[in-house]
């Protein structure tokens, strides 16, 4: 048996005789127990064909290199045979009265409101500069002036400078509108129809919250929580917005979670593009102009800057309730400002609520809050009160599989990261210069050391009263955390809540940045772990930075939402099976279905996706890096990996997205027939496929034994999906897979 099975199987606490019982089963071709079922029959798939060999094929060396020696991929989303996907909606399709679909749709959220009957909740992320222009007149109908632009500003500039009857500045005006509209967050209603496609209906609570909701419509986001005391601060250290609490928009909205009362947390990510992130002492942003807009053929940035967005008032958890068409969103403070991605609900009647999210950067952290009182019904709308008083913690995870959590709080003593633990050496502290605000990068022990001596606790980091002090941490939160000493990450994607409690969390990518790097002693490649999943190799042969990525479980104490201790473990899942790997790279969003069983998507840069690997070798002599290994895994994926009886352990591929895609947000109906999944940015390198475009690449395949052969791969340069028509433009697409319905 596969020796890395056999340390998924103990992590997920499997006995001896699991084990032995799955040491000698055969999967080619064995239909697996699906959790998405109709009434007991049950349903299953034959796992589809990736580019390269898996463990699962069992088959002979040799019948692997014929099957594998030739491989085309398709611009489509590939299911097993049996199923089929509905597409939902797809961006510059309607919603609400005066709103549309946006782009690059990441999670969704589907809350039942009847039998077959829902509202699907849509995060909007970002726009994919490049393919968005390209496209935007064919799939929204009208032009905007992108080159005029790109030749009046050649760079960054200070648009909200500019004076309000500069046309220069109309134009900058309405492309930043537009971007923004196509950010944020959806919510649609659905029905089932007896075939099972799901259609939509149309009612009073469609809606959209953009990224520049409240500008001109009054619909503005509110905030609770300890930041409101400086926003509504009067003497600011750096910029005033004139709004006191309101906030304009909600944009970078990634992952996402939902609550057992109805309601949809949205993650807002990568708001740094936008807006300035750094902030002063005070909490207060600075000025929009840090953040100037910027234009070129591929990219579009600082689109906050020409309307005066404050930099501290995004980066937030922002929760919205699909059934009231009046909710435009509330973002919850005490969750911390971050690059947030992966949050998960743990409600215990009679518990205090706890909320786990992760901050998507190289270095980011995984985070708990956890409220101030009790709940008594999980599924109480009041709940969502809870988010307004309590306290954010940071996870410090120790090389033993213990942890604890750290409070974010100014009476938190200053203990910063050293440079030396992480990867890459690169620490982000808040600047020393206190008056100056913003942050400093150190690289070497001994500036963190003085930093230490120099502030004793985060209170003397940051100013105000007590309240204002915490609000300012919180805006803060990821720079505080590094100066508070909690342990850096390897990019937590997601997170998901078991029903025993259990935390999963999914962490992306194990490579550094000039930004940060994980933790050298917990973010570790396959070949040190023993089969416990612990790290017990000779440090001096550690297997790192490893870029494929892991999923963690972490169990808190006496399963104690509000435990202040935890343990975790930690299996290397991620690359190639001849390394230990499963077969994917990158894992990303995490669903939990009702038997335990979990899926992932994955989440391999689109830059990396079938990238030609000819050699293994570089002409010097040296081994190709991991970064250019990642192009053998092809598209990306959606994965089955159960995690009990005699296949636990083992990863199946269930869907492979179209090009240059990535696929997200899974989410189960509640009788498990239906998997929603988000398609976003397709052809977001080379935009529109003309004419039926492909290259052939080579690829030097590993069998999972180790031995190496050339593939020939066909690659279609581009995409035409979802309409999938020679002249059609790419769009995100949200599709339903479901069991295909046998005629008659």
């Amino acid at each position: 048996m596969n020796v890395k099975r056999r340390e998924f199987l103990m992590f997920l606490g499997a006995g001896a005789a699991t084990i032995a019982f799955g040491a000698c089963d055969k999967h080619q071709g064995q239909k697996l127990s699906m959790p998405f079922n109709q009434g007991n029959s049950g349903m299953s798939f034959k796992p589809i064909q990736l580019p390269i060999p898996l463990e699962i094929d069992d088959q002979p060396a040799a019948k692997q290199i014929v099957a594998y020696s030739n491989y085309e991929v398709l611009d489509d989303l590939v299911l097993p045979e049996g199923f089929t996907y509905d597409p939902i909606a797809a961006w510059g399709d309607l919603v609400g009265d005066d709103g549309r679909w946006g782009y690059n749709n990441d999670y969704l959220s589907f809350v039942e409101t009847g039998p077959n009957r829902g509202y699907l909740t849509i995060n909007f992320e970002y726009i994919s500069g490049f393919t968005w222009m390209q496209t935007y007149s064919q799939a929204i109908g009208r032009s905007l002036p992108f080159q005029e632009v790109i030749a009046a500003t050649q760079g960054p500039i200070d648009a909200l400078a500019l004076s309000d009857g500069n046309p220069l500045k109309a134009k900058i005006s309405k492309i930043c509108q537009e971007c923004l509209i196509d950010q944020g967050i959806g919510v649609i209603s659905l029905a089932r129809n007896p075939d099972g496609k799901w259609t939509r209906t149309f009612s009073e609570a469609d809606r959209r919250i953009t990224g520049i909701s409240g500008w001109q419509d009054g619909r503005y986001l509110r905030a609770t929580g300890p930041a409101v005391a400086v926003f509504e601060n009067r003497n600011k250290r750096g910029y005033e917005d004139g709004l006191g609490s309101r906030i304009i928009g909600t944009f970078a909205n990634c992952a996402g979670g939902t609550t057992p009362w109805g309601t949809v947390l949205s993650a807002e990510e990568n708001f740094q593009a936008q807006v300035p992130e750094p902030v002063f002492a005070d909490g207060s942003s600075a000025d929009p102009a840090r953040n100037s807009f910027y234009i070129d053929n591929r990219f579009i940035a600082g689109q906050g800057n020409v309307f005066g967005l404050a930099g501290n008032k995004y980066g937030w958890m922002v929760e919205v309730d699909p059934a009231n068409p009046n909710d435009y969103g509330t973002k919850h403070t005490w969750l911390g400002r971050f690059r947030h991605e992966a949050v998960a609900v743990r409600a215990v009647a009679g518990k205090r609520l706890a909320v786990y999210s992760g901050c998507d950067r190289r270095g980011g952290h995984l985070y708990k809050f956890l409220s101030k009182h009790h709940l008594s019904n999980p599924q109480d709308k009041a709940n969502s009160k809870l988010m307004t008083e309590g306290m954010l913690y940071g996870a410090k995870f120790y090389a033993d599989g213990t942890g604890r959590w750290i409070p974010l709080n100014p009476n938190t003593p200053v203990h910063p990261v050293l440079p030396s633990q992480v990867l890459g050496n690169n620490v982000i502290l808040p600047n020393p210069d206190r008056r100056a605000g913003g942050i400093v990068k150190i690289n070497n022990d001994a500036q963190a050391i003085a930093f230490g001596k120099q502030y004793q606790t985060l209170g003397d980091l940051y100013e105000g009263n007590y309240i204002e002090k915490q609000g300012a941490i919180l805006i803060d939160a990821h720079y505080a955390a590094n100066a508070a000493g909690i342990t850096c990450t390897a990019r937590p994607e997601d997170t998901d809540v078991a029903k025993d409690g259990t935390l999963y969390i999914a962490f992306t990518s194990g490579s550094p940045s000039s930004s940060g790097g994980p933790d050298k002693d917990i973010f570790i490649g396959p070949k040190n772990f023993d089969v416990f999943g612990m790290l017990r190799k000779n440090p001096s042969d550690i297997e790192s930075p490893y870029e494929y990525g892991w999923i963690m479980r972490l169990t808190e104490d006496g399963l104690e939402p509000d435990a202040m201790t935890f343990r975790w473990e930690m299996l290397a899942m991620g690359g190639e099976p001849a390394d230990g790997g499963l077969g994917f790279s990158n894992p990303d969003n995490l669903a939990i279905d009702r038997d335990g069983n979990i899926w992932m998507t994955t989440d391999i840069y689109t830059g990396g996706q079938n990238m030609p690997l000819p050699s293994r070798v570089k002409p010097d002599g040296s081994p190709v890096n991991q970064y250019e290994v990642l192009g053998v895994f092809g598209n990306n994926t959606t994965w089955f990996i159960p995690t009990s009886g005699p296949n636990a352990g083992l990863a199946y591929p269930f869907a492979i997205g179209p090009m240059e895609t990535e696929t997200c947000g899974p989410f189960f109906t509640p009788d498990q027939q239906t998997l929603f999944i988000s398609l976003q940015h397709p052809g977001e390198r080379n935009g529109q496929r003309q004419n039926g475009a492909a290259e052939v690449h080579k690829f030097a395949i590993r069998l999972p034994d180790g031995q190496e052969f050339i593939q020939e791969r066909k690659v279609p340069i581009g995409s035409n999906w979802p309409g999938l028509g020679p002249k059609d433009p790419p769009k995100p697409a949200v599709v339903a897979i479901h069991r295909a319905v046998s005629p008659g």
